[in-house]
C-alpha cells in the first residue's frame, strides 16, 4: 500500500514537474489518485486548490517565482487549449513594454470556458505560429506582434516591441508585415507605424 502511494506520488510529481509544480484532477486520477483521495490532499493542504480541478504541489509555491507560472495554471485551466497570445505574448518574450492587466488567450472556436481574468481570442493557429514553452505554448514573436497590432492597443508598446524584436533578429521586415496583412488592414497599419518610428 506504501508503495502504491509512492508510486501514485512519483508519477504526478513527474507530470507537475514539467508544468511549473500545476497538475489537474484529470492527471492525478491518472497517476492513482481517486477523487476521494484528491479532496483530502487539498483539505490536508499537501496540494493547493488553485482553481476547480486545478492544484498545485505545495513544494513549488516556495520556489522563486519565473514570472510566467501563471501561464501554465491558464494552459491546465483551458484543458490544454489554449495558446498564449496578443499583448500577454509580446510580455512572455519580454518585447516591449505590454502589462496587460489579464491574461490573452488565443483559443479554438468551440471553447467553451469562461473567466475575467482572462481575454479570450478565437482562431486556429497554424504550428507555425506557436512555441512550446515548460508548460504552456505562446504565439511566436512574429505572430504576437501582428496581433497586438490588429487589437489597435498602444501604438508606442507596439513600436518598441517591433524594434526590439528587429534588433534581437527575432523577426524580418518583410516577414513581419505579411504576418501583419494576414491579419487584417489594422494590424497592416499598426506595424507598418511601427517601422515608420525606426527611420
Amino acid at each position: 500500500m506504501v508503495s502504491d502511494r509512492m508510486n501514485s506520488r512519483a508519477a504526478l510529481w513527474r507530470v507537475a514537474a514539467g508544468q511549473r509544480g500545476y497538475f489537474t484532477a484529470a492527471q492525478a486520477l491518472r497517476a492513482g489518485y481517486s477523487y476521494q483521495t484528491q479532496r483530502y490532499h487539498a483539505r490536508r493542504g499537501n496540494w493547493l486548490a488553485i482553481d476547480r480541478a486545478l492544484y498545485r504541489f505545495r513544494e513549488f509555491s516556495d520556489l522563486p517565482a519565473e514570472g510566467d507560472e501563471q501561464l501554465v495554471r491558464w494552459s491546465l485551466w483551458s484543458k490544454g487549449s489554449a495558446v498564449v497570445s496578443h499583448a500577454t505574448a509580446l510580455a512572455a518574450h519580454d518585447l516591449g513594454t505590454a502589462n496587460p492587466s489579464r491574461i490573452h488567450l488565443t483559443v479554438p472556436r468551440g471553447f467553451r470556458q469562461k473567466s475575467d481574468a482572462v481575454i479570450l481570442h478565437r482562431a486556429e493557429l497554424a504550428e507555425p505560429d506557436v512555441e512550446d514553452r515548460a508548460g504552456y505554448r505562446v504565439t511566436t514573436p512574429l505572430r504576437a506582434l501582428a496581433e497586438y497590432a490588429a487589437d489597435g492597443e498602444d501604438q508606442d508598446v507596439l513600436d518598441g516591441a517591433v524594434a526590439e524584436a528587429l534588433e534581437q533578429g527575432l523577426v524580418t521586415r518583410r516577414k513581419l508585415l505579411h504576418a501583419a496583412q494576414a491579419l487584417g488592414a489594422r494590424a497592416e497599419l499598426g506595424v507598418e507605424r511601427a517601422l515608420g518610428a525606426m527611420l
